[in-house]
């Protein structure tokens, strides 16, 4: 399964000056683009729905030629939930509470349906008053056509026009054009490195699109294709080498299970989140285990 919440946040975490410039020019207008300030992970507890929510992006930032600061977060929603507005004043109320701050509360989402808008308020009425009327910004990004943010020289517009609004044959050509867009950038190794995984995680092509997606990429001009291929031939090797290890991660999980008994579930996410040298490691010290306490220890100790 992807884990939208966190691709999302390591993009606006990288990039959040350029996610702000691309959907809020009105924001870049008024605020020091160099004095963000990502707030500490806020966990909040949801006592109706017995949950415990964490703030996806939260940066303190301060208004040009003032001496004073706001803050802007930024929420992401994979999916449209009832009472989502909800949710998002009392995370408003509550980094006021802590903050005592003026906040911009936005949020974007990425589900593909449905199409319909998204709320973008919160009101309390009465019949002879209005008690509350809580306002924010909504990106929703099946509401944007894809075409018309080709030309953004924007590393977030590459991106998100993995997400918007798209017929269904239009997805070789779109991950070749948000791909050729990516390389007109100047960026370096690791942030190409995430918007081209971005993209690829959005746009999984099955095979027969992948044929036209190669006849597409072997039409445009060389210089382009060379530039074009050397990411998807770097996902080819991350895709083998994510392979080797899903592999060694299983046959250690089963030497693991016949020694010690079931491993449960949270030392097998952290078996699987081991590197190659690390299970290499992990494999030869299995030999010495007779408990489940000796693997723990491992873990501890590593």
């Amino acid at each position: 399964m992807i884990d939208h919440d966190r691709l999302f946040k390591e993009l606006l975490s990288n990039f959040f000056p350029e996610f702000i410039e691309l959907f809020f020019p009105d924001v870049s207008a008024y605020w020091e683009r160099d004095s963000i300030e990502f707030l500490p992970q806020e966990v909040f507890t949801d006592v109706t729905e017995g949950e415990r929510k964490i703030l996806d992006v939260a940066a303190k930032v301060a208004f040009r030629n003032q001496n004073t600061l706001f803050i802007i977060h930024t929420e992401h929603q994979s999916y449209s939930q009832t009472n989502f507005n909800q949710r998002m004043f009392t995370y408003f109320a509550r980094l006021h509470e802590k903050y005592a701050l003026p906040i911009y509360p936005i949020v974007i989402y990425s589900h593909d349906t449905p199409l319909t808008p998204e709320p973008n308020s919160y009101r309390i009425d009465f019949p002879n008053k209005k008690v509350l009327e809580f306002n924010y910004d909504v990106v929703q990004l099946n509401q944007f056509r894809w075409q018309d943010f080709l030309n953004q020289r924007n590393p977030v517009a590459s991106a998100l026009i993995a997400k918007m609004r798209m017929n269904v044959q239009e997805r070789p050509t779109v991950k070749l054009m948000s791909l050729q867009s990516l390389v007109n950038l100047d960026l370096n190794p690791a942030q190409v490195q995430l918007i081209s995984g971005f993209i690829d995680t959005y746009l999984d092509l099955n095979a027969q699109e992948e044929k036209i997606f190669q006849e597409q990429l072997a039409s445009i001009e060389p210089q382009q294709e060379e530039r074009v291929m050397q990411i998807v031939t770097s996902w080819m090797r991350q895709g083998i080498q994510q392979g080797i290890q899903q592999g060694e991660a299983k046959l250690i999980l089963r030497l693991l299970n016949r020694r010690l008994g079931e491993v449960n579930p949270q030392l097998q996410a952290q078996i699987q989140s081991l590197s190659t040298a690390e299970l290499d490691d992990l494999g030869e010290a299995l030999l010495d285990f007779t408990t489940t306490a000796d693997l723990e220890a491992w873990f501890e100790n590593r």
